[in-house]
């Protein structure tokens, strides 16, 4: 059995006391591909932000192999990236090097080919110099993606990544995320499209503030677990307490 890159240890979460996630308990296996699915205010992102260190738990703890420091790689929604600040497709690419040179470190020519090979990768080549704020939303994704190429981590974690962005992106970036899985690393993202999670993701965690079924995609995402979901969701009370061990 592989070792797991995540373990849940009867994690709750929320923001001010208020619960989004109850009682998660499980692992996720070391060079697997998961995806989390669920209905809108299932958890999906919270529970993302938690794994990625942002979030602490209310309850319960969430153990991540090696730590975060070095070995995560976070790609948040694009809602949440401020495409107004004035910086170039390349040095939004390099940030990606931070972890290694750090945040004042110099980019050498070796950096500099490892920047050009990335932007390269996703198809941005003649791009490097384009403002963020002038890219389409599929194009900013393909930088987001080439900054995570840099950031060499074994495990990457994705909310939402083909959310409103073209089919041709989605195609050339879920090339990417297979890459990564034949490099054994670890991706667990949050997905909306089934069809892609049944296409790319052995693994799916389907969540509704619980977790509802988790395992082998096919058996998950049966038309009774779903429909299980979004009636657990209709039903959640947002005025709810802090579950209590």
């Amino acid at each position: 059995m592989s070792a797991a890159a995540i373990r849940f240890e009867d994690v709750t979460l929320g923001y001010g006391r208020r619960p989004a996630v109850h009682h998660l308990r499980g692992t996720i296996p070391a060079g697997s591909l998961t995806a989390i699915v669920g209905p809108n205010g299932a958890g999906k992102s919270t529970l993302l932000k938690a794994v990625a260190g942002a979030l602490p738990p209310l309850e319960g703890r969430i153990e991540v192999a090696g730590g975060r420091a070095k070995r995560l790689a976070y790609l948040p929604q694009a809602a949440e990236i401020d495409r107004s600040f004035p910086v170039s497709v390349f040095d939004l690419v390099a940030m990606g090097l931070w972890g290694k040179v750090g945040l004042f470190g110099g980019i050498g020519r070796r950096q500099q080919a490892s920047i050009e090979e990335a932007i390269a990768a996703v198809g941005l080549t003649g791009f490097e110099r384009r403002p963020i704020g002038t890219l389409s939303g599929g194009q900013m994704q393909r930088a987001l993606f080439a900054r995570l190429l840099l950031q060499d981590a074994s495990l990457i974690l994705l909310d939402e990544p083909f959310t409103a962005i073209d089919a041709k992106t989605t195609a050339d970036l879920l090339d990417l995320v297979r890459r990564w899985h034949a490099e054994e690393r670890t991706v667990v993202a949050v997905l909306h499209d089934l069809d892609v999670v049944k296409r790319i993701f052995p693994r799916t965690l389907l969540i509704a503030r619980e977790p509802v079924a988790w395992g082998e995609t096919g058996a998950v995402l049966s038309a009774e677990n779903l429909l299980r979901a979004r009636r657990m969701v209709e039903a959640h009370d947002p005025h709810a307490a802090a579950c209590a061990r």
